[in-house]
């Protein structure tokens, strides 16, 4: 879908009076959500907000946020994972045997990485920083940090069920994968040229499968669960549908707590 008032320029977001797409330039805050320029209704301060709007975006871009607060979080807790003496690693990094007595290990191991691997984190920030700067203006803060949470979820459920019980798993690739995923349903649903993402989100799964030390359990279950969250997101997009949208990731959600529990009491922990 296009902005109506940029035909050449793709757009994820609907007014919410008119339901017309609008690009990142046009969306203007109102208390109801973002409107269209047309809806705003000429006030100087919403005409003011969007003149504001519209010279960051030529200048920079729309400003991803939530994107930028994910990234200042993992390399502030890399930073303090590297001090000596550091307990960061030990007490947070996600280890399935211990999903029933700590299970908040399944979140946050996922803004953890390897303390003396720099290349780990660094990657882990570049790919958040490029998915999260396309998919955040699109989709909106809190899909965003929906699917992103999620997606890191279903990550740590897919360690739980596919790798060894006393293996020690941190990074954000799950919630990358999961953003990829997101990102291919996307272009689709746009009805652009999808096959560069398909290629580049295999060569990163087959890397998983055939490098040690890689968790491509994590890889599977962030990517599956980013395709269903950007699946739901992609098909609940009308103003009557917000309803049915919140419903669908909190089942997604659901599902995830109840494929941990299950699998827990399969491996009586």
């Amino acid at each position: 879908m296009t902005c109506y008032r940029h035909p050449d320029r793709e757009a994820y977001v609907r007014c919410q009076r008119c339901e017309r797409f609008i690009c990142p330039e046009c969306q203007i805050e109102a208390s109801v959500g973002f409107l269209c320029p047309d809806d705003a209704g000429g006030k100087v301060t919403q005409i003011n907000r969007r003149r504001t709007r519209a010279a960051r975006v030529r200048q920079s871009g729309p400003r991803p946020a939530i994107t930028i607060t994910l990234v200042g979080i993992n390399v502030a807790l890399w930073l303090l994972q590297i001090m000596p003496g550091s307990f960061v690693t030990d007490l947070f990094a996600y280890v399935p045997q211990l999903t029933a007595i700590q299970p908040w290990r399944m979140i946050t191991a996922g803004f953890l990485h390897d303390p003396s691997n720099v290349l780990h984190v660094l990657l882990n920030m570049y790919s958040l920083y490029i998915f999260g700067q396309a998919l955040e203006p699109m989709l909106g803060r809190g899909r965003f940090l929906a699917l992103y949470l999620l997606s890191l979820f279903g990550g740590s459920v897919g360690v739980l069920w596919l790798a060894s019980p006393d293996s020690w798993v941190v990074g954000a690739s799950g919630a990358i994968f999961g953003l990829m995923a997101a990102y291919f349903v996307v272009l689709r649903t746009l009805g652009q040229n999808s096959s560069q993402m398909l290629t580049l989100i295999a060569i990163n799964l087959v890397f998983g499968f055939f490098s040690s030390g890689v968790s491509w359990q994590g890889h599977v279950g962030g990517l599956v669960t980013g395709g269903v969250v950007a699946l739901i997101l992609a098909n609940t997009r009308q103003l009557s549908q917000q309803a049915a949208q919140r419903l669908g990731l909190v089942s997604v959600a659901v599902l995830l707590v109840l494929l941990t529990v299950f699998r827990a009491s399969l491996l009586g922990l």
